[in-house]
């Protein structure tokens, strides 16, 4: 039988000088695009104003110091002013970054009206056709060159933010080490156990003191946090087109009938929606 594939080895890189393209009233957004290969990692970093992430092509996973996303194209992921953060590639991936000029903490500007919601913490959103494409426009550099077009693209792609459907995705991380080391090993690999009790036993804890910890230190059951994860693993694979009935086995649910009904539980839509909105 073949050998499976080794891993690619992880390699670093610093982001793009940021400070090059602050956001400011001549240019309210910067866009940039950014060709990364499967296991790459962008540093961590921070920088006061607020960015927008997603992946034209591929996966990436952004992490914050409390939370962890999985971002593939249907999905924008918001990041607040002075947040420190790091991308990790999952799959080769073209990954978008955004700029955007904010008032404090009253997130994207919309053309008209309030945008509501809490925009000082991290987010995830639909990304629209239009979000894509007013993306696509903004990176062009020759419309950098054109400042009326570039404002009204601008003025227009916060709009369109600021109206984006929140969804309640996103893993959330623990700061006790021993919790958040077992917390990316189900990361990694979600369905190697199908309880606690495996976790547990794999970490050298007992189960009661693992389940305190989770309800310490994420305010949550152990179950609910997995499903969260299940959630970001499945938008990873869905992303690579693979089958939901694929998807529905592997992350260890005896029928795609299952899956679905846990997806419309959690997100409040069936999986054909969810994983292709956008």
């Amino acid at each position: 039988m073949p050998r499976p594939a080794r891993p690619r080895a992880s390699r670093s890189e610093l982001p793009l000088d940021p400070a090059v393209h602050a956001p400011s009233a001549a240019h309210p957004v910067w866009v940039r695009k950014r060709r990364l290969s499967a296991a790459t990692r962008i540093v961590p970093h921070r920088h006061p104003w607020a960015q927008v992430a997603f992946s034209a092509t591929g996966v990436v996973r952004l992490t914050v110091p409390d939370h962890t996303f999985i971002v593939p194209p249907t999905r924008v992921v918001w990041v607040p002013p002075d947040v420190e953060h790091f991308v990790s590639v999952v799959e080769d991936a073209e990954l978008v970054t955004m700029y955007v000029l904010q008032d404090e903490l009253s997130g994207p500007r919309p053309l008209a009206g309030t945008a509501a919601g809490d925009w000082g913490r991290c987010r995830v959103l639909e990304a629209s056709p239009l979000l894509r494409e007013l993306v696509a426009q903004l990176a062009d550099e020759a419309v950098v060159q054109e400042p009326a077009r570039e404002q009204c693209l601008a003025a227009l792609l916060q709009d369109e933010l600021a109206r984006a459907r929140p969804l309640p995705l996103g893993v959330r991380l623990p700061a006790d080490k021993r919790l958040r080391a077992l917390c990316e090993a189900v990361i990694e690999d979600p369905a190697r156990h199908d309880g606690l009790d495996g976790w547990a036993q794999e970490a050298g804890a007992s189960v009661r003191t693992v389940a305190r910890l989770f309800r310490q230190e994420l305010d949550t059951s152990f179950a609910a946090w997995r499903q969260q994860v299940l959630l970001a693993k499945a938008l990873s694979m869905a992303a690579a087109r693979r089958p939901m009935a694929h998807i529905a086995a592997e992350l260890g649910y005896a029928s795609p009938s299952a899956f679905s009904a846990m997806v419309r539980r959690a997100v409040g839509m069936p999986p054909s929606r969810f994983f292709n909105a956008g």
